[in-house]
């Protein structure tokens, strides 16, 4: 297996890169093979040259992407996904009405490009608990075994 998997991930406390470095660690896990980038360094046109693409982020304010993941999601408009699998995921806080926001809107924008959402986003509350980075993992195993 040689297909490979993009994670671009914009974390603030460190939470989503968490949740990005195991999904990653699950991806390994099943034989692929996966690059996770920062959200700052990296161009959308990155994306063409994966099979696979994982979005992250952590929900901001009410229900928003944070600040840092603005430009790189008004760029997306520029590529096309289709027959690229897709997914997303973000840390979020159960205290807020609109639970992981940054996640249905990253998942929506990569439906819209065309992408095959493969599975439901993760969402997972602040920093995860041993079974939360289980599910982590699983999850991106998961998500490779979609490639094929």
């Amino acid at each position: 297996m040689n297909e490979t998997c993009l994670i671009v991930y914009a974390s603030m406390t460190g939470n989503t890169e968490e949740l990005a470095s195991l999904i990653g660690e699950g991806i390994q896990e099943a034989g692929g093979t996966v690059k996770i980038k920062d959200i700052l360094e990296v161009d959308v046109t990155d994306l063409q040259d994966y099979d696979g693409i994982l979005l992250g982020a952590y929900t901001w304010g009410d229900g928003d992407l944070p600040d840092e993941f603005l430009d790189f999601y008004e760029e997306l408009e520029q590529v096309n996904l289709a027959g690229k699998k897709a997914a997303a995921f973000g840390s979020c806080d159960s205290s807020y009405e609109y639970r992981g926001g940054a996640v249905d809107i990253l998942a929506e924008k990569l439906t819209e490009l065309g992408a095959d959402l493969v599975l439901e986003g993760l969402k997972i509350d602040l920093s995860p608990t041993a079974a939360e980075k289980e599910q982590c993992i699983k999850f991106g195993q998961s998500f490779v075994k979609k490639l094929y």
